[in-house]
């Protein structure tokens, strides 16, 4: 067995040293604590959501710790503004070695299928499915030019089964996984692995909002899962941070869960 470190063997090496990796919906939850984590790996990291002045104190406090950080704009409702975002890791950087599509929008308003509002409906459909579809089509295309790359993109555990509450978000997460599964057999031949999380309860902010929205939902989540507890964000982008790296080079197409064994 060899130890993970450089080769005066004085230092541990990072899981992602060198590489430039792109995370969406940064700004809190999970894609904060990716952008924490890929930081401390030795990655370059690119923080996109919505306002980068919610992501400036995340880029301060890497860049504080020694790390390499900046933020970008991100709608993800707005296909133009995917690519810019795309763009402008190029610009920066001229590569692009990862990405982590981890942004989306909080679960639709709870209720039967029959019920669901179009709106719900569209909404998910841009943020949840196809905003997927348009970032990981600029990313292989900045990727390719450089020998390939790996992508990750977070789905949930309602895609892999009946979501009656929240039938929209079950539904495009499900098409994602699809989608995920797809491109991965799509960009084998260009060196570009493509991967899927789906986590369970994780303590985050929309996981809050839900609780707000929907008292129990918190407490439900820890009681069906074998673990006993929600995941915190760190231990979902742990598993996304494997993927994106040089440890999993034989691993595409998989959809990876991370729930506690809330889906066993």
């Amino acid at each position: 067995m060899t130890n993970n470190t450089n080769s005066a063997g004085s230092a541990p090496v990072g899981l992602l040293v060198g590489k430039v990796i792109l995370i969406t919906g940064a700004s809190r939850g999970i894609g904060a604590a990716a952008a924490r984590l890929f930081a401390s790996e030795g990655a370059v990291v690119v923080l996109a959501a919505r306002s980068t002045d919610a992501l400036d104190p995340i880029v301060k406090e890497i860049r504080a710790d020694g790390g390499a950080a900046d933020a970008v704009p991100l709608d993800l409702a707005d296909p133009a503004s995917i690519r810019a975002a795309v763009d402008r890791v190029e610009e920066l950087y001229g590569r692009l070695d990862g990405a982590f599509n981890n942004g989306g929008i909080a679960q639709q308003r709870p209720g039967p299928l029959d019920t669901t509002s179009d709106a719900d409906i569209d909404g998910q459909f841009a943020v949840n499915f196809r905003s997927h579809w348009t970032a990981m089509t600029a990313e292989a295309a900045l990727m390719r030019r450089n020998d390939g790359g790996a992508i990750v993109n977070t789905s949930g555990i309602g895609s892999r089964r009946a979501v009656p509450p929240l039938p929209a978000y079950g539904a495009m997460k499900r098409a994602l996984n699809s989608l995920t599964e797809t491109a991965a057999v799509t960009w084998a031949p260009e060196g570009i692995r493509v991967n899927g999380i789906t986590p369970g309860g994780t303590a985050t902010e929309m996981t809050e909002e839900w609780e707000a929205a929907t008292p129990g939902v918190i407490e439900a989540s820890a009681a069906a899962t074998p673990l006993g507890r929600m995941a915190e964000p760190r231990e979902v982008a742990e598993v996304a941070a494997w993927l994106l790296s040089d440890r999993a080079s034989y691993v595409t197409g998989a959809i990876v869960p991370v729930d506690g064994g809330a889906g066993a």
